[in-house]
C-alpha cells in the first residue's frame, strides 16, 4: 500500500501539489486526470520515489519510500515514465530484458518472459530490431513490455504489486491506447494496484475504477468516474464543456460542447 500524508511540492514560491494526503492500494485502477500543469505527474514522482515532497510523507506498507533501497521497491513497483530516451543501440529484445535485471531466472525462463511480454504488446518478431528504429508509439510498447517483464519476475505477492504508468498512451495509435489499458485493468483485477496518468478522459471512465481529478495542485475530486465526472467539475477544471451520459454498459460517456469563455479575438494585424 503507498500513502500519501499531508504532501506538498514547492520550488521557490511556486506549489506544485498541495496538502495531499490519499491511499493507494491493490485491486484498484486510479487515473489521475486534470489539465496541462495541474500536478499529475509531479503527483505520480511522489509514488515512485522519483521526488521528494517539501513536506509530508509517502509511506509504502507504513515505511518512508526514501528510507527503502531502490533495488527492494524495484520488487514492489514498476514504471512506465512519459519519456524513455535510450542512446546506445540496444535491440527489442536487450530493452525488454532489462525488466529482468537482478532477478534470478535462468536464460530460458528469461527468454519465456521477454517472448510473452512483447506477445502482450503485440511486437512479436521485433526483437532484433533497434529500438531507436521504431515509432514513438512502439518504443512506448517496447518500454511496457520491459516493465511487464519486471512484474511477471518479481516473487512478491500480486496484492503487494503496483504498476505506475505516467501518460503510457500518449504516442500509441487508438488500438495500442485501448490494448495497454486493457493489460492495466487486468493486472487490477490480479490484485495489483494500477495508477495511471492520462490525458484521455473517456478512456480514464472507461477503464480506471477510480478517478483523482486535479487543478493547480490541488485534488478537486477522489471518487469512481460516475460520480467526479460530472458537468459541472469538468467544466470548472477544464474550461470546457461537457455533456455526460452513459453507454449500453453503464460506462460514462463524455462529449464536449464547446469552450466555456473564448474573451481574447482570434484576428491577427488587426
Amino acid at each position: 500500500m503507498f500513502e500519501l500524508r499531508g504532501v506538498t511540492v514547492a520550488f521557490g514560491q511556486s506549489v506544485i501539489v498541495e496538502q495531499t494526503s490519499r491511499t493507494f492500494a491493490g485491486n484498484r485502477f486510479t487515473a489521475i486526470v486534470g489539465p496541462n500543469g495541474a500536478g499529475k505527474s509531479t503527483l505520480m514522482k511522489l509514488l515512485t520515489g522519483e521526488l521528494s515532497p517539501s513536506t509530508g510523507s509517502v509511506l509504502f506498507h507504513g515505511i518512508d519510500i526514501a528510507r527503502q533501497p531502490a533495488r527492494t521497491l524495484a520488487g514492489y513497483r514498476a514504471v512506465l515514465s512519459q519519456s524513455n530516451q535510450m542512446s546506445f543501440p540496444f535491440t527489442v529484445y536487450e530493452v525488454t530484458g532489462l525488466g529482468l535485471h537482478g532477478a534470478s531466472i535462468d536464460r530460458k525462463g528469461r527468454a519465456r518472459l521477454i517472448r510473452h511480454a512483447l506477445e502482450c504488446v503485440e511486437l512479436v518478431g521485433y526483437d532484433g530490431r533497434l529500438y531507436q528504429q521504431l515509432s514513438g508509439g512502439e518504443q512506448q510498447r517496447v518500454q511496457l513490455a520491459r516493465i511487464l517483464c519486471q512484474l511477471e519476475a518479481s516473487p512478491a505477492p500480486d496484492d503487494k504489486k503496483f504498476l505506475f504508468l505516467d501518460e503510457p498512451i500518449s504516442n500509441m495509435d487508438v488500438r495500442h491506447q485501448i490494448k495497454t489499458l486493457q493489460i492495466a485493468k487486468q493486472y487490477a483485477r490480479e490484485g495489483l494496484g494500477v495508477v495511471a496518468v492520462l490525458h484521455d478522459l473517456n478512456l480514464a471512465a472507461r477503464y480506471a475504477d477510480d478517478v483523482i481529478i486535479m487543478r493547480l495542485g490541488k485534488c478537486v475530486a477522489d471518487a469512481p468516474p460516475r460520480q467526479a465526472f460530472t458537468e459541472e467539475m469538468l467544466e470548472s477544471v477544464f474550461e470546457v464543456g461537457f455533456d455526460v451520459s452513459a453507454d449500453n454498459n453503464d460506462h460514462v460517456r463524455l462529449s464536449l460542447c464547446d469552450i466555456v469563455d473564448t474573451p481574447h479575438s482570434l484576428s491577427v494585424g488587426r
